[in-house]
């Protein structure tokens, strides 16, 4: 049976997660009107295209039925509910409406959280992706310089399995991975391990957009703000002048660190994978 929300109850956790989306948001907000960029925090409103209003809207979840809300049902794949002025999301209607999207996302979801977790890559994507390039993505200065960076990506291997980083590694990189990488083969390589795949929860929360509460979007938002995080402390540039400690995964200390922190973030993913897949699926079945 459908969960029902009364009036006073939906607009108390709109409110509430307003006050925390406004508060993750807020340094980026400030940083944007002084037009002012940060190589780490900016990263999930740049490279997931998700402005901070779209973060900021709340929803229910799938199948949950909000009384007195007619304002809602103006709004994309929310249905009529039981009683009148009533709405709720409508995962069939999304289903239908987007077949492929809804398959890629519970297979990425399910299949991800299935595999065991990888943990010998050490962050060095990274690495790969300025690997005897003189330039870079990033204009901050390497840590070790051109030659040391080199240095490193040569003595170790590459261990890639997200295709969304190794698509920018330079082209004396590719070779160098273990497993060559495809978008087609994506599902089919994705772990929980990968801090990217981590990352790439709140990616698929948000494109299933009010089929998600509210309060799981921001969840997954902020396990991707805490590994992007780490993903740019191991990486191989010298972040120091924006507070940036690295972790330098070129020592065995840094790689010790790297994997507890990674095993961490491979727990925290899958349990908000399941999450997704409860809320969306099984609450609205």
């Amino acid at each position: 049976m459908a969960t029902a929300l009364s009036s006073t109850e939906w607009r108390a956790r709109e409110q509430a997660h307003h006050d925390r989306a406004d508060a993750l948001t807020a340094a980026h907000r400030e940083r944007a009107l002084r037009a002012e960029k940060h190589p780490v925090q900016d990263f999930l409103f740049t490279y997931y295209s998700y402005k901070p209003a779209r973060l900021r809207r709340w929803h229910p979840g799938a199948g949950v039925v909000l009384e007195d809300a007619p304002e809602r049902l103006e709004w994309r794949w929310y249905s009529p509910g039981p009683s009148v002025d009533s709405a709720a999301p409508d995962a069939e209607a999304f289903a239908a409406a987007k077949p492929e999207l809804a398959a890629l996302v519970e297979r990425m979801l399910r299949r991800t959280a299935a595999r065991p977790g990888q943990f010998g890559c050490f962050g060095l994507h990274e690495w790969a992706m300025v690997y005897r390039e003189q330039e870079h993505r990033h204009p901050a200065p390497l840590r070790l310089g051109q030659a040391g960076t080199d240095a490193v990506v040569e003595t170790h291997e590459l261990r890639c399995t997200h295709f969304d980083a190794f698509r920018f590694f330079t082209p004396d990189a590719v070779p160098r991975n273990r497993s060559p990488l495809t978008r087609a083969g994506q599902p089919a390589m994705e772990q929980p391990g990968c801090l990217h795949a981590g990352m790439d929860v709140y990616k698929w929360a948000m494109k299933l957009g009010p089929l998600v509460p509210g309060e799981l979007l921001l969840d997954c938002f902020e396990l991707a703000r805490d590994i992007r995080e780490l993903d740019m402390q191991a990486a191989p540039y010298d972040l120091s002048a924006w507070g940036v400690v690295p972790v330098p995964i070129e020592t065995a200390d840094g790689k010790a660190e790297y994997v507890r922190r990674q095993r961490g973030f491979a727990e925290r993913g899958n349990g908000l994978r399941a999450r997704i897949l409860e809320s969306w699926l099984d609450a609205a079945a």
